[in-house]
């Protein structure tokens, strides 16, 4: 699977002429996969059922996509996709004539019921017009939008700030001085310093912390401890990784928990 590629169809629509609205993609992945950013002008997406790391970046924000909620991403916003090894999800396609879910990117609780609708769609023998218009308008009708936390992260464009950023979103515990990031890809601490802030809006502190925290959302979906991932985000102690998600994200790492458990409850 290669950058930019786009997302087919593993199901065939039925021998007769019915209008399939609605179609969902399954994905097993081996190998680290990324979409870079595009969109369907024609199609909202739901991305569910993840089970790994799932990560998507748009205008509204960036969403670890865990596996007890979905992901609605309206038609014509732009959007990048990224998974770790071994991540599984799936993807439905929902036409854009149909009533969207949120004008915005957000989170959706996805009850047991939607997930039998949206499988029996794909499976034969395959509804007829009728009722198959009826198991997508039930489906989509049983999507809630819920509350999730979100970090806005501008990348820098710049060569040398783009390969800091990018080192930094790798390896969040990195701690090294604008003066150490300088040396290593040829640019004075004073000129990295204030590309950050051109081409970011953020000081280089700032932009690093929201990577962090950034990292952190993806490894708290996945349900790891806050004593793992204070460590993995670059905290010497647990209680200086709380302060911080909680000035970035307005919620304590607990809360975080607690907010993606209620809406979990909703999708059960």
């Amino acid at each position: 699977m290669t950058d930019g590629e786009t997302m087919s169809p593993i199901g065939q629509p039925p021998a007769e002429s019915v209008a399939w609205r609605i179609d969902t993609n399954s994905f097993e992945l081996t190998d680290h996969a990324e979409w870079s950013s595009h969109s369907h002008p024609d199609q909202h997406e739901l991305l569910w059922d993840a089970r790994g790391t799932l990560t998507a970046e748009t205008d509204d924000g960036y969403f670890a996509v865990p596996g007890s909620l979905g992901l609605w991403i309206p038609a014509g916003t732009s959007h990048r996709v990224a998974a770790a090894p071994g991540t599984s999800f799936r993807c439905t396609f929902i036409d854009a004539g149909i009533t969207a879910v949120a004008t915005r990117t957000t989170a959706v609780a996805i009850p047991e019921v939607v997930r039998a609708v949206l499988d029996r769609l794909e499976a034969p023998p395959y509804l007829s017009t009728a009722p198959r218009i009826h198991a997508e308008e039930l489906a989509l009708s049983l999507l809630e939008p819920v509350e999730v936390s979100t970090i806005d992260l501008p990348l820098p464009r710049d060569t040398r700030t783009r390969l800091v950023a990018e080192a930094l979103l790798s390896e969040p515990s990195d701690d090294r001085s604008l003066e150490d990031w300088g040396r290593h890809v040829g640019a004075s601490a004073r000129n990295l310093s204030r590309l950050f802030v051109s081409e970011t809006g953020l000081s280089f502190s700032t932009w690093r912390t929201r990577a962090r925290m950034r990292r952190a959302i993806e490894w708290l979906a996945a349900d790891y401890t806050v004593a793992h991932v204070s460590r993995r985000s670059g905290y010497a102690t647990p209680s200086a990784f709380v302060q911080a998600f909680r000035r970035e994200l307005g919620r304590t790492p607990g809360e975080f928990a607690s907010v993606r458990s209620d809406a979990a409850k909703k999708s059960a």
